[in-house]
């Protein structure tokens, strides 16, 4: 067999579900060959007469599949640090919010930014995390709250895919927070989500999923549901923003739509827990907003462990609650905070995280066939990734083979 390029002396974390734990293989090799995955295994099970146009002797070094962020609000404009300052004074989340900060500051900035502008600001946050490994990542929409706005932050999304190595998955969150013009009427704007905004971004073919912010600061189940309705409606899968400050029943309204996955679950209680385990959907968790707003009560994770539902760790980079561009951050907040174990974490960016978008098929583990997505880190065991704070062992990113 002829491949492009091949990768021996390594030590594989392949995350492959047919191993246990990380799928560890001890002395490895992984094979490319047009972008995608041709072999990963033991060297000894290469097969006889192989050939490579090139070949890397990793000496030893571990290869896991590439990192995959999959909750971002990576494009915005302008920032946040004047909330900061009140929530370290002493203010809420809400408090913040109601005073006239929160998204709805980001959204003032953000439409007042033309698309090259966000772009170049968008761009520096995401070499910050490829630079840590990652290979696929999730942007979510939601500082436009208006249909141009909505537009123009996936289109620059779909732009980080040309200007960079990167693999992207786009997500319109129109149902973030209520707009200034709304007056507050909550009904009326989830309508021109539904039947205005949502029916030209899927004409466009911009958006990969739908997301929603289901909490008493944003929109209720009920706006929720209708929001999903129209989704479904146009053939987009779901995700949703949901009981990160309260306990609306959010996890088991998105499990209803069989939803990709639910983000943030502070609140959520056994019943939405047991739900998410019987639609399949991921419990996305983001150590990052709850670092930032000091929050104390923390998800349900042995809840989600008893009940087997898969677990993923995100950045949820953003300009207000989650000022965060470091996928190996995150994954250390994930362990201190949260007590989530070296392999759920390492699988939460990897395999869990490809899940969460739909994409579990192509990505997120070292199997023939998926695309050879990889990164080489110069540790000597994986928890490495994991304990250490401002370090960055990368050795090499490898996107589709290259």
């Amino acid at each position: 067999m002829r491949f492009d390029r091949i990768w021996t002396g390594a030590r594989l974390a392949t995350l492959s579900p047919s191993l246990p734990g990380l799928g560890i293989v001890e002395r490895g090799a992984v094979a490319a060959k047009n972008g995608k995955i041709a072999f990963a295994g033991p060297e000894s099970d290469l097969p006889s007469g192989w050939t490579a146009e090139q070949r890397v002797d990793c000496a030893g070094r571990w290869i896991t599949p590439g990192l995959v962020d999959c909750h971002t609000h990576l494009v915005f404009a302008g920032d946040r640090a004047m909330e900061f300052e009140m929530r370290l004074a002493g203010a809420s989340y809400e408090e913040v919010a109601r005073a006239g900060g929160g998204i709805v500051s980001t959204v003032k900035a953000t439409r007042e930014a033309d698309e090259e502008t966000l772009l170049k600001s968008a761009l520096g946050r995401l070499d910050r995390l490829t630079a840590e490994g990652v290979t696929t990542i999730e942007v979510k929409s939601g500082y436009g709250l208006d249909l141009p706005t909505e537009a123009r932050l996936l289109r620059v999304a779909r732009r980080l895919e040309i200007a960079r190595p990167i693999s992207v998955a786009t997500t319109f969150l129109g149902a973030h927070a209520l707009p200034p013009e709304a007056g507050g009427d909550k009904d009326r704007y989830i309508a021109l989500v539904t039947d205005n905004m949502l029916p030209a971004i899927a004409a466009e073919h911009l958006a990969d999923a739908v997301d929603a912010f289901c909490e008493g600061i944003a929109f209720s189940p009920e706006q929720t549901r209708r929001v999903f309705d129209a989704a479904k409606a146009l053939g987009l899968p779901v995700k949703l923003h949901a009981d990160q400050l309260s306990n609306l029943g959010g996890a088991a309204l998105a499990a209803d739509y069989q939803a990709l996955s639910v983000d943030h679950l502070e609140y959520t209680d056994e019943a939405g827990v047991a739900a998410l385990a019987a639609s399949g959907t991921v419990a996305v968790l983001l150590p990052g907003a709850y670092y930032t707003l000091r929050e104390t009560h923390a998800p349900p994770v042995e809840t989600l462990r008893r009940h087997k539902v898969p677990i993923a760790v995100a950045t949820d980079c953003n300009p207000g609650t989650s000022p965060l561009s470091s996928i190996l951050t995150a994954m250390n907040m994930a362990a201190i905070e949260f007590r989530l174990t070296i392999e759920e974490i390492i699988a939460g960016v990897t395999r869990e995280a490809a899940r969460a978008l739909g994409r579990l098929d192509s990505i997120g583990t070292l199997e023939t066939g998926k695309w050879c997505d990889l990164a080489i880190w110069d540790v000597e065991r994986p928890a490495e990734l994991v304990y250490r704070l401002g370090f960055n062992p990368l050795y090499k990113r490898v996107r589709r083979g290259a």
